[in-house]
């Protein structure tokens, strides 16, 4: 991990550093998070397409619910071995290569007539594709191109799954309503294809690679040499912190989190409010709206990081999202958007995710050089509460034919993460690192 690659020559160490106004770090940054959005657009698509599905083809809601479980879940499980493979063949090469994926499986959705076919193409590609550029991608670029400025970064960067999704929601759900939901899907397969040339014409690996420090470095940083054997390291590590009672409670959190917004509103919201009579592209722009607020919310998230105790911001976050999710049921009753729902929409929006930059903050206190891979995990248990609440509301909405219950369960849950943000204990970063 420490060695220096052959690739990195020691007059890169010096150039152009002191004359640049804006550090390279930055640029590296802005095309990382454009790239997030564009493999975000396909996480936008399966709320608006539960009901078509159903019509067009007249699967149950639990069967359409069980392929973006199986999205969901891969979206998390790939996350830790993209991180090692980042390691091994570097950044610019996986995240391509995972755009493209992207657009193959959504492209190939429009030809499904089976719902194996929904699996494969939705469930395991594009789950594949989008969790090989999951937050463990940003949690890479955040560790390698910055030592000062980390919090508000890894916020940044994590509000562009939430930018991806204002851009492409009420879009998206425009087309649905208008021309059917197969131009929707080639919309986003174009989308993912789009970015591709940006990633691999500006994308850099490591600051050594155009001779610079990291943003808020004393000094030049070597690029480490390529690490062989990423499964085995994402294993490794895995293990490793597995032994530790913080990872346990990171999890725990997390997968509550994933279970309380990709799970439940991104998968559920739309179809719930078109229940009680709202439009499709209401229902679609009030989603759209949240992501609004919560790039507002994840940036602000990374600042307060930066500055205050990241357990205690967890605690504060689950607890205001349990509260907001209790209420979400009464605010359903009418198909018009009252002011009530306009406050939920801000209040849930500035919460969605502003949990992962400090979640990320504790995953490098605890487990140091290995803290990208740890997230990864941590992100993978984040997708499998997704995963299994985008499941169980599919089928609560086909046996007692509303959401009701999903809601109220998930604001209890919201809770116990509250309790769990607040018992994890500090640690010195080498105790926990992970050989």
């Amino acid at each position: 991990m420490t060695q220096t690659s052959d690739a990195a020559p020691a007059v890169q160490e010096a150039p152009a550093a002191g004359r640049r106004r804006i550090h390279r770090a930055w640029f590296v940054a802005a095309v990382t998070f454009v790239t997030i959005i564009g493999a975000a657009a396909f996480r936008s698509v399966p709320g608006l397409l539960i009901d078509p599905l159903h019509d067009e083809f007249d699967w149950s809601r639990g069967t359409i619910g069980a392929a973006v479980s199986v999205n969901l879940a891969l979206y998390g499980l790939t996350a830790p071995f993209a991180a090692a493979l980042m390691d091994r063949f570097g950044i610019r090469r996986v995240v391509a290569v995972a755009l493209t994926v992207i657009a193959l499986g959504s492209g190939l959705t429009v030809w499904m007539t089976a719902a194996w076919q929904l699996m494969l193409c939705w469930g395991l590609l594009v789950g594949l594709g989008s969790g090989s550029m999951a937050l463990a991608f940003a949690a890479t670029v955040t560790n390698r191109w910055f030592t000062e400025r980390r919090g508000l970064v890894s916020g940044i960067l994590t509000a562009a799954s939430a930018s991806g999704q204002l851009i492409f929601l009420p879009l998206l759900s425009w087309i649905v309503e208008r021309h059917d939901w197969r131009p929707a899907a080639v919309t986003v397969a174009l989308a993912a294809l789009a970015v591709v040339p940006f990633v691999w014409l500006l994308l850099r690996d490591h600051p050594a690679d155009v001779g610079l420090k990291p943003y808020g470095a004393s000094e030049f940083v070597p690029k480490p040499a390529p690490v062989p054997g990423a499964a085995r390291r994402a294993v490794t590590v895995l293990f490793s912190a597995a032994r530790t009672g913080p990872f346990w409670l990171l999890a725990g959190t997390f997968a509550i989190c994933g279970a309380s917004t990709n799970g439940l509103i991104q998968t559920h919201f739309v179809p719930a409010a078109h229940d009680h009579g709202m439009p499709l592209t209401t229902a679609a722009s009030l989603l759209a709206v949240i992501g609004v607020f919560d790039v507002v919310g994840t940036i602000a998230s990374g600042w307060f990081t930066d500055r205050f105790e990241a357990r205690r911001l967890l605690a504060v976050y689950y607890s205001l999202r349990g509260v907001s999710l209790l209420f979400l049921p009464l605010l359903l009753v009418t198909p018009s958007v009252q002011p009530p729902m306009i406050f939920f929409i801000v209040f849930y929006g500035l919460d969605w995710v502003a949990t992962v930059p400090p979640t990320l903050a504790l995953c490098r206190e605890q487990y140091g050089e290995d803290s990208a891979i740890v997230f990864g995990w941590v992100l993978a248990s984040h997708q499998v509460g997704a995963a299994l609440v985008a499941f169980l509301g599919g089928v609560a909405r086909d046996t007692f034919g509303s959401y009701d219950v999903m809601w109220y369960a998930s604001g209890a849950l919201c809770a116990v993460a509250a309790l769990m943000a607040l018992v994890i204990r500090r640690r010195p970063v080498g105790v926990a690192a992970v050989a």
